[in-house]
């Protein structure tokens, strides 16, 4: 099988809403105006609503109210404008999924939750352009999505062996497929025209010392999702922080130098993140956690 072939069917039938394709699009042209991306994002309300909703939430803790798009832009700034464009319709856009293969609200929870975990991990790194990180986590999953609506036998048969590693699931995509989960999620988003700097990080979450280029943004990726895995849903327990370490590569973790106390304070952070994302993103799912 071919990823990219898959994919390319996979974005027929999954494509993104056109007014995230052209923010994309001005963006990636290098020449946009703050004033174009206010005017496409004001020709959709319901875009308007979901970017203005994240400005003011405790995700990014400003002090001031933001009531203007325009001003959400100026703070925000183009490119993480964009990843929020594109992180407030993709929910949306993968419908038709048996839920016999999966809990869509579910996964969207646990994607959001990766997400928010990956952006504070960056931010406690001084990392840059800390929303490719949000969406990078929001999307780390992607390709699962795209096995379980092309393939729904072949995913059955891998979602019976989810009780065991992560390591034995992942061989058996390579031996199904060809590739794994991360692979395809990334060809998709390579074909959304994302830039490498976040579907790199997707394609080699896996084993994030494969990929040079971007290894300790992949590293906080790997770790991120890790711990976002060890978070369940209405579960009114403490994460213990000793069984967080990442199980595929533990050298992801000692790249990062992150140790338990600062892994608590960034859970610390999350929970309300999470759901007030998780509201405007995907607002079905808050109602059943």
């Amino acid at each position: 099988m071919d990823a990219r072939v898959i994919a390319a069917n996979a974005n027929s039938l999954y494509s993104l809403p056109e007014v995230a394709l052209r923010i994309n699009e001005l963006i990636n042209a290098g020449d946009a105006t703050n004033a174009e991306l206010e005017e496409i994002i004001l020709h959709d309300p319901a875009l308007t609503a979901k970017i203005l909703k994240i400005a003011n939430s405790a995700y990014f803790g400003f002090s001031q109210k933001i009531e203007t798009v325009s001003r959400a832009i100026v703070l925000i700034g183009q490119k993480e404008l964009r990843n929020l464009a594109i992180a407030t319709s993709v929910a949306s856009t993968f419908k038709g999924i048996s839920p016999k293969l999966v809990n869509m609200e579910a996964f969207w929870y646990h994607s959001v939750t990766c997400g928010v975990i990956t952006r504070l991990i960056a931010a406690h790194l001084n990392r840059k352009e800390q929303e490719r990180f949000f969406i990078a986590g929001l999307l780390h999953g992607i390709g699962k999505l795209i096995f379980f609506s092309q393939f729904p036998r072949e995913s059955e048969r891998i979602l019976r062996l989810e009780n065991q590693s992560d390591e034995v699931v992942t061989e058996a995509e390579q031996e199904i497929f060809g590739f794994t989960y991360a692979e395809l999620g990334a060809e998709l988003l390579k074909q959304w025209q994302l830039p490498d700097n976040i579907w790199k990080m997707i394609a080699f979450q896996l084993d994030p010392f494969n990929d040079s280029s971007y290894k300790e943004d992949t590293c906080i990726l790997h770790v991120a999702a890790n711990i976002a895995n060890c978070i369940e849903p209405c579960a009114i327990k403490a994460v213990n922080l000793d069984e967080i370490k990442p199980m595929y590569k533990i050298e992801a973790w000692n790249q990062l130098d992150l140790n338990p106390e600062i892994t608590q304070t960034i859970m610390g952070e999350t929970g309300l993140q999470i759901f007030e994302v998780l509201a405007i993103i995907k607002p079905e799912a808050v109602m059943i956690y």
